[in-house]
C-alpha cells in the first residue's frame, strides 16, 4: 500500500517526534546537544518555520513548530538530519542511519491543545525521572518559555502570547501550567502523533479531514483479534 502524504498545512502547528534508530542514543555529550540545537535554529529560520518549544532527550527529540509554507517542517527536519547526522557520524567514526525512519508529526489545534503540547514537551525530562523540575533540564525551551531566558530560535505561538498582557504576566501564567505533573492529554497526544493524525477538537479534526480529503480518525490501540479457528 502506498504511503499517504504527511498532513502538512501552513499556519497550523505540528508536534514532531524523531527517535533514534533501535532506540540508540542520538546525543552522547553536551557538544552533540549544542550542535543539534544550532542546526535546529538555523534550519527553522532557513525553511520559515516558527519554533515554539523543544526538548532534546538522549534518544529522541520533540518539537512544536508552525510552518509558514507547505512542506516547511519536512524540509527543516531533512536539513537537520543531513547536517547533524553527518557531523555525528564523523565525530564518532560511524556510518549509517541515526534516526528511526521518518519523523512522526501531528497537526495541533490552537489554544488549549497548543499549550498542552508545550507542557507535554517540556515535562519529558521530569516524566523520565532525569530531573524533578523542568527548569533543571538544560536541553529544552523551558528556560525561555517559563523564565524569559534569551533564546532567539524560539518564536512564541499566539496561544502563549494570550497568557498575559506583557512578558512578566505571560511568564507567570506559563509557570502555573507546570504546578503539577499530571497525565492530562498525554496518551491522546502520543497516539495522535504516532498515527500522524490531527490532535484537537472535533471541529478542528473535521476541518482538517475536509481539507485533506481523507479520514483523520485514530485507530484503536493494538491489533484486532483474529477469528481463525473460532
Amino acid at each position: 500500500m502506498a504511503r499517504l502524504p504527511r498532513l502538512d498545512l501552513p499556519g497550523i502547528p505540528q508536534h514532531v517526534v524523531q527517535r533514534g534508530n533501535d532506540r540508540q542514543a542520538c546525543f552522547a555529550d553536551a557538544a552533540d546537544y549544542l550542535r543539534y540545537r544550532q542546526e535546529l535554529g538555523e534550519a527553522a529560520l532557513r525553511h520559515d518555520c516558527a519554533l515554539h518549544a523543544y526538548v532534546l532527550m538522549t534518544n529522541h527529540v520533540h518539537l512544536l513548530a508552525t510552518p509558514r509554507e507547505p512542506g516547511g517542517v519536512s524540509r527543516m527536519m531533512q536539513a537537520i538530519g543531513r547536517r547533524y547526522v553527518g557531523a555525528f557520524n564523523a565525530r564518532y567514526r560511524r556510518t549509517g542511519t541515526l534516526w528511526e525512519g521518518r519523523f512522526k508529526s501531528a497537526l495541533v489545534d490552537s489554544e488549549h491543545y497548543v499549550l498542552a503540547c508545550y507542557r507535554y514537551i517540556e515535562l519529558n525530562p521530569v516524566r523520565a525521572g532525569i530531573v524533578t523540575s523542568p527548569r533543571e533540564y538544560r536541553w529544552s525551551s523551558h528556560a525561555r518559555n517559563a523564565h524569559g531566558t534569551h533564546e532567539p530560535r524560539i518564536t512564541p505561538h499566539a496561544a502563549y502570547l494570550s497568557l498575559g498582557a506583557d512578558d512578566i504576566m505571560r511568564l507567570e501564567a506559563y509557570r502555573r501550567l507546570f504546578a503539577s505533573v499530571d497525565a492530562d492529554g498525554i496518551d491522546a497526544l502520543r497516539l495522535h502523533t504516532q498515527q500522524q493524525k490531527p490532535w484537537g477538537s472535533e471541529r478542528f479534526r473535521r476541518q482538517i479531514e475536509t481539507l485533506a480529503q481523507r479520514s483523520v480518525d485514530v485507530r484503536p490501540r493494538g491489533r484486532p483479534r483474529s477469528n481463525e479457528g473460532k
